[in-house]
């Protein structure tokens, strides 16, 4: 393949597709303008007529003035005159069409024709500012007639916005060679500029931009649109843009020229992504991503460097070691720490102690963070536990070293040492690290430890595991701190009313002691509780309510009703005192009691009209005697009797309804019939109740209560009309009155 040159000087050159001169001639003394890429030979036309095929002496084209442009094949001739284009046979040696010109307001020396045959079947027309794509198709036989075998189809055209000088195929896109020209605001006339290289995407009705490059070449704007030309090599994807002054060699770009550029743009992120995207068709670029890196580090981005480094270094273990050492050269070995590989893939246990160490001597809460996150298996856990040990003699109570610390004695599975430290530090894990590693066999002794941390846990958690810790255990462990031992069994109550039964009288001091409150729930509830130990801590305490309670439920109300009335002077409260006792003596003793205090007499008016017959108390109140509220409390007497009065009327009058009520349902029921058929059977002798021949003459009595007999069954078969079934009688279900008896 070589590229044949015509000058104006009438001189043909012959150079290579890298552009060497292979061979020279000198035609003529005539100019010659063209350029023309062979396979095999090199034919120029210019400035002719007519157009003859040399094989065959055969004029094809003539008449239509010059002819500019010719394209062949496989079997199919292109070429383009003043008029249009013409596509001829040679097989059946006929013209098959003739494509028009569209602007015949240019002039068609001055914008030559562009042609280029895509495939051997479809041909592409560039013509001023316009494209047609055309395909050759093979006619329908039926349809021939007198036509041509062949015919042509356009099957997409559109108009671009600058002239066209050159066309040519690119996959399904073209690249076009566009002759601009643009006007300015300050001069009237337009201007030439750079000619532009483009590739576009055809479409049905318009094309697509898909890049667009503006070509450097000399003299440009002395050019015009006849003065450039595109010609291509097939086989190697080479373009070659011809003006009077250069030729210019593109090529397509592909992956590696798209990641120069981006690297020389300093573009690292998007040239490691299409790095990325396109790894199989990449032959240069293999450090792109070291080389981001580098650009990040000098740019003292060390962060933005270290978290590159898990994608670029992947699994290159000595890749990694060696960035860890450059950042540690650097003083960076923090940025790089939180990216380092720690799952499946690690590095030497060295590297991790390394910025381990280097964290504990700067950074005690980012060395606290590397142990949390980090598996107890990438380092030597020892070696980092006797260093934070060093550091703890200088800084002992440090709790951020202390509870990291723990943390590697957790590791390392010394769930002791690890315990220590954190009921020490009070730590709100020591009952997860219980739990997790079933730690209560090392509890025993530290259970007052875990009190004092958190009361309500650590009973909880004594209480859920009392199979692994015995309540006895416990209660031996809490002995010396009674407000402790309170709490636990106090919960253990709670939770179940006999299991601590054996405690429940030493109980009765700790709430007498730490939660009075709950005395009298607990005397309540407790059935294990002795009643005379809890009275006697009562009284020496002066607890009256307690005691109250203790006297009523050892029998003594009583004295119980004294206390409430002398003690605690509280009439409503020894009115709901006899209330619950419903006693008549307890009342009679709190009238006797409340006889000469008037405003007892006041409380016992408002409150005893339904328990006590009220004109009892009226009577042994002295003449005289004057009672707050008295007025008010017999309006109230009387207010309560009337209440009485109604509700007991209309009790009478719901009863007497519901009476009569059920009276009528009854007397409804009676009256209805009883269906009376061969299944049914006489009680007595077990027989059909009807007879076979119902001709005959037969007597059946039937009751309420559904029984059925003859009438000759029955106990006494007078002329009696209402009897008793003897079966209900029997079962003292009571008497069914009888049914008028059937007879026919």
């Amino acid at each position: 393949m070589f590229l044949a040159l015509g000058t104006h000087f009438g001189k043909v050159y012959l150079l290579d597709i890298q552009g060497n001169v292979t061979q020279k001639f000198e035609i003529a003394s005539l100019k010659l303008s063209f350029t023309y890429l062979c396979s095999m030979f090199c034919c120029p036309l210019q400035m002719l007529t007519n157009l003859k095929l040399m094989k065959y002496t055969s004029v094809l084209h003539e008449g239509e003035g010059n002819i500019t442009n010719v394209k062949w094949t496989a079997n199919l001739i292109a070429w383009a005159n003043n008029v249009g284009v013409k596509i001829y046979d040679i097989c059946s040696k006929q013209r098959i069409t003739n494509v028009l010109r569209d602007n015949t307001s240019l002039r068609p020396d001055m914008y030559p024709c562009s042609l280029c045959w895509k495939d051997n079947t479809t041909l592409i027309i560039g013509w001023g500012s316009s494209v047609k794509i055309c395909v050759v198709k093979e006619r329908d036989p039926t349809q021939m007639r007198d036509l041509p075998s062949r015919y042509v189809e356009i099957v997409s055209a559109f108009e671009t916005e600058f002239f066209i000088s050159g066309l040519a195929p690119l996959a399904d896109q073209l690249v076009t060679l566009y002759y601009v020209k643009e006007s300015s605001e300050h001069v009237e006339e337009e201007f030439r500029t750079r000619p532009r290289l483009d590739i576009i995407q055809p479409l049905a009705e318009g094309c697509e931009e898909i890049s667009s490059d503006a070509l450097t070449v000399r003299n440009f704007q002395e050019n015009q649109c006849r003065d450039y030309r595109l010609e291509h090599s097939e086989g190697e994807s080479l373009f070659y843009i011809i003006s009077p002054k250069d030729i210019v060699v593109a090529k397509e770009r592909d992956q590696d020229d798209h990641i120069d550029w981006l690297l020389e743009k300093k573009k690292y992120e998007e040239a490691l992504m299409a790095a990325e995207i396109s790894f199989k068709n990449i032959k240069r670029h293999d450090k792109i991503g070291m080389a981001y890196i580098n650009h990040l580090v000098e740019r003292g981005d060390y962060d933005a460097a270290a978290r590159k480094c898990q994608k670029v270094l992947g699994k290159n273990m000595d890749l990694w070691e060696n960035e860890v050492y450059r950042f540690k050269t650097i003083g960076q070995l923090k940025a790089i720490s939180q990216y380092l590989p720690r799952g499946d893939l690690r590095l030497r246990p060295a590297i991790y102690e390394m910025i381990l160490h280097e964290f504990l001597k700067t950074d005690y809460e980012g060395f606290a963070t590397l142990i949390r996150e980090w598996p107890g298996e990438l380092y030597n856990n020892m070696a980092i536990v006797q260093a934070v040990n060093e550091h703890l003699k200088k800084d002992p109570t440090n709790s951020m070293l202390l509870t990291t610390l723990a943390e590697l004695y957790t590791y390392d599975q010394r769930y002791d040492r690890a315990l220590e430290i954190y009921l020490k530090l009070r730590h709100k894990d020591v009952y997860q690290l219980i739990h997790k590693h079933n730690l209560f066999s090392s509890i025993k002794d530290k259970i007052v430890l875990l009190m004092d941390f958190d009361k309500e846990k650590a009973v909880d958690m004594l209480l859920d595991n009392e199979d692994k810790i015995s309540m006895d255990k416990v209660v031996e462990e809490l002995k010396d701190r009674p407000e402790l031992l309170h709490v636990y069994l106090h919960k253990l109550f709670k939770r179940d009313h006999h299991k601590g039964q054996k405690y429940h009288e030493r109980q009765i001091s700790l709430y007498a002691e730490f939660d009075r409150p709950n005395l009298l729930p607990f005397l309540r509830e407790s059935m294990h509780c002795p009643l005379e130990k809890a009275l006697e801590i009562c009284q020496q305490r002066h607890f009256v309510e307690e005691t109250v309670f203790l006297l009523s439920r050892m029998g003594n109300c009583r004295h119980a009703l004294q206390m409430i009335m002398e003690e605690l002077a509280d009439v409503d409260k020894a009115i709901e005192f006899a209330k619950e006792q419903d006693d008549r003596e307890l009342w009679e003793d709190l009238i006797s009691y409340s006889i000469d205090k008037p405003p007892f007499i006041t409380g016992l008016l408002n409150n005893i009209g339904t328990h006590v017959d009220p004109i009892l108390l009226i009577h042994r109140i002295k003449e005289g005697m004057e009672i707050p509220n008295l007025r008010d409390s017999l309006v109230k007497i009387l207010q309560d009797y009337n209440l009485q009065i109604l509700l007991r009327e209309g009790c009478k009058k719901i009863l007497v309804a519901d009476s009569l009520s059920l009276l009528q349902r009854m007397h409804r029921t009676q009256k209805r019939g009883v269906r009376v058929d061969e299944e049914n059977i006489c009680e007595s002798c077990h027989t059909p109740i009807l007879p076979s021949d119902t001709a005959q003459a037969f007597g059946v009595v039937v009751f309420h209560c559904r029984h059925m007999f003859h009438k000759e069954c029955l106990p006494s078969p007078g002329n009696v009309r209402i009897q008793y079934c003897n079966i209900c009688s029997a079962k003292r279900r009571g008497p069914g009155s009888g049914i008028l008896e059937m007879k026919k």
